[in-house]
């Protein structure tokens, strides 16, 4: 067996950031650590109607920047900027009810559009899942995912499904690929993601690697 490596992780600082940068003391680093966790997944469960692709954390003594990639940033913003009012209120409620001290820093909100979400590999993946939700037939969801992506110019992309698929008896693997996906190749610029998808039958992982241009 070869050693599994993240792309993502292999490629820090050269294609990819921290997803989490700034100050972190040493005496509170763990519970920090996991506020930024449980602060990106509540956002991605909140904002799922605008297409999350990515949030990124930026701490600092007394102030928390978090700047959220979405396809529909209208839908985050709302009208005369009330959304993003509301977003940060809501936030601020979630950084009381993590914190015993109940101090609660100075938050600020950015909303960036993502240009093509056919090259976000998770953005991708979660298409992908939620159809597979939808009992839709995966072979025909695995090569629209694949087409989408390449004429949006990516230089080769990979689908990986694994689980109960369609239902089955017994779990397997099923994997397209089209054009070139160099992921021992650190120049390359890749992008991955891992997203289950809960159908009725189990739990179905779905895989995607984007080789982007």
């Amino acid at each position: 067996m070869g050693q599994k490596v993240n792309p993502i992780a292999l490629r820090l600082g050269i294609h990819h950031n921290f997803k989490s940068v700034g100050y972190y003391s040493k005496k509170q680093y763990p519970g920090t650590v996991l506020e930024d966790i449980k602060m990106r997944e509540m956002l991605f469960k909140k904002l799922k109607m605008a297409s999350v692709g990515d949030v990124f954390i930026e701490r600092s003594v007394g102030s928390i920047k978090i700047t959220i990639y979405v396809v529909r940033p209208g839908i985050v913003i709302g009208r005369g900027g009330t959304g993003l009012e509301e977003l940060k209120k809501t936030i601020v409620t979630f950084l009381k009810s993590t914190r015993k001290d109940k101090s609660v820093p100075k938050v600020e909100i950015r909303v960036e559009p993502i240009k093509d979400p056919n090259l976000s590999a998770y953005l991708v993946a979660t298409n992908i899942t939620d159809q597979l939700i939808r009992r839709m037939p995966f072979k025909r969801i695995m090569k629209q995912a694949v087409d989408r992506v390449m004429s949006s110019g990516a230089k080769g992309v990979r689908i990986i499904l694994a689980g109960r698929i369609g239902g089955a008896e017994i779990g397997r693997r099923e994997r397209l690929q089209v054009g070139k996906v160099s992921l021992s190749t650190i120049r390359e610029n890749i992008d991955f993601a891992s997203v289950p998808a809960l159908t009725k039958s189990g739990y179905v992982g779905v895989k995607v690697w984007i080789d982007k241009p």
